[in-house]
C-alpha cells in the first residue's frame, strides 16, 4: 500500500495561495519595473496586469483542486437510494484529500444501499407474511361465518311466510355480496393462484379482475418460453403489475391498458402501459416508491415514465438468478 503524504485541504489552499504570491513577489522584485512615489499610469497598468495574472493563476489552481467538491456536493443533494448506482467517478476526484473523500462517500453509499436493501427485504417479507395471515383469517373465519349465515338465511327463507320472502332475499343478496367482497380482498392480499397455478395465470386473473372492477380493457401479451423466476421474483412481478394497474385506474384517465411479459436475454421484462395523460412531471408517490423498493429486492431495473404517444409506462427488467442465489 502506497503511503500518502498529502496535506489537509486547508493547508493545500494556503500553500497554493502562498506559492502564487511568492512567485508574484519574486517576479516584481527581479523585474526592471519600479514604482514611483506617486504611481504613474504606466506603473498602474503593470501592477494591475501582475495582480490579474496572480488572481487568474490562483483561481485556476484552486478550481483544479476544489471542483471535485462541487460535483460531490451536487451528487449529495440529488442522491436517491431507490435509484442505486449513483456514484462520483474516482477519475473526477484527482488525487489527495478530495479523492479520499470521494472514495469514502462512494463506500458510504454502498453501505447505505446494502443496509436499506436488507431492511426493505425484511419489512416487505413481514408485510407479505401479515398479508397472508389476514387473507387466511378473512377466508377461513369471516368467509366461513358469512357462508354459515347464508345457509341459515336459506333455511329461514324456505320456512318463512310469503310476506317475508322478499325481505329475506334482499338480506341474502347483501350477505352474498359481502362474502364475494371478502374473497376479493383476500385474493388481493395474497394471490393464491400465484402459488397454485403460476405467474402467468395469476397475471391473467389479475387483468380479468381489474377489467371487471374498473371497466378498463386490458390487452395482455405473454411471450411463450419465458425463463422461470424464483418465488420472490414472481411475487415482485405480480405486485408491481398490481400497483401499475391500480395507478392506471386511479390517476391516468386512461381508456385502455396493456400488460405484457417478454424475454430480454436472460431476463424477464414486465410492461404495464396506458393511454392516459402521463406523469406530467409529478414526483414519485408512495405507490411508485413501493414498486422501486420491491424491484431492488430482486435486482430488477424499474423505470416509470411517460410514453412517446401519450400515457404512462412501467417497465421492469427482472434478471433470472441462478438457483444457488435464491433464498
Amino acid at each position: 500500500m502506497r503511503k500518502s503524504f498529502d496535506l489537509p485541504l486547508f493547508w493545500r489552499v494556503i500553500a497554493i495561495n502562498g506559492a502564487v504570491f511568492v512567485v508574484g513577489t519574486a517576479a516584481l522584485a527581479l523585474s526592471p519595473a519600479t514604482v514611483s512615489t506617486r504611481v504613474v499610469f504606466s506603473e498602474a497598468i503593470v501592477l494591475a496586469v501582475g495582480l490579474t495574472v496572480m488572481l487568474v493563476t490562483n483561481g485556476l489552481l484552486l478550481h483544479n483542486r476544489l471542483a471535485p467538491l462541487d460535483r460531490l456536493s451536487r451528487q449529495m443533494s440529488s442522491v436517491d437510494l431507490l435509484r442505486p448506482g449513483q456514484r462520483v467517478s474516482p477519475a473526477d476526484a484527482g488525487s489527495g484529500g478530495v479523492a479520499a473523500l470521494v472514495a469514502s462517500y462512494n463506500a458510504m453509499l454502498d453501505r447505505l444501499e446494502a443496509e436499506r436493501s436488507a431492511s426493505a427485504a425484511a419489512a416487505l417479507a413481514a408485510t407479505e407474511a401479515e398479508r397472508a395471515r389476514i387473507a387466511r383469517e378473512l377466508h377461513d373465519e369471516i368467509g366461513q361465518s358469512l357462508t354459515v349465515v347464508l345457509l341459515g338465511l336459506k333455511r329461514v327463507a324456505d320456512q318463512a311466510p310469503p310476506q317475508l320472502s322478499e325481505e329475506l332475499e334482499l338480506i341474502q343478496d347483501s350477505a352474498r355480496a359481502s362474502l364475494d367482497e371478502v374473497r376479493r380482498v383476500a385474493r388481493r392480499l395474497r394471490p393464491g393462484v400465484l402459488d397454485d397455478l403460476g405467474l402467468l395465470s395469476a397475471l391473467a386473473a389479475l387483468a380479468s379482475e381489474f377489467t371487471e372492477n374498473t371497466g378498463l380493457p386490458v390487452r395482455r401479451g405473454f411471450a411463450p418460453g419465458l425463463p422461470a423466476l424464483d418465488p420472490q421474483a414472481e411475487l415482485v412481478v405480480y405486485r408491481v403489475a398490481q400497483e401499475g394497474l391500480t395507478n392506471a385506474a386511479r390517476h391516468s384517465g386512461a381508456s385502455r391498458v396493456e400488460l405484457s411479459l417478454s424475454r430480454q436475454g436472460d431476463a424477464v421484462v414486465l410492461r404495464v402501459a396506458d393511454d392516459g395523460h402521463g406523469l406530467r412531471g409529478a414526483e414519485d408517490g408512495a405507490g411508485i416508491r413501493g414498486m422501486r423498493e420491491r424491484a431492488l429486492l430482486v435486482g430488477a431495473d424499474l423505470r416509470v415514465g411517460s410514453r412517446s404517444g401519450g400515457g404512462t409506462e412501467v417497465r421492469m427488467v427482472v434478471p433470472v438468478r441462478p438457483r444457488a442465489e435464491v433464498g
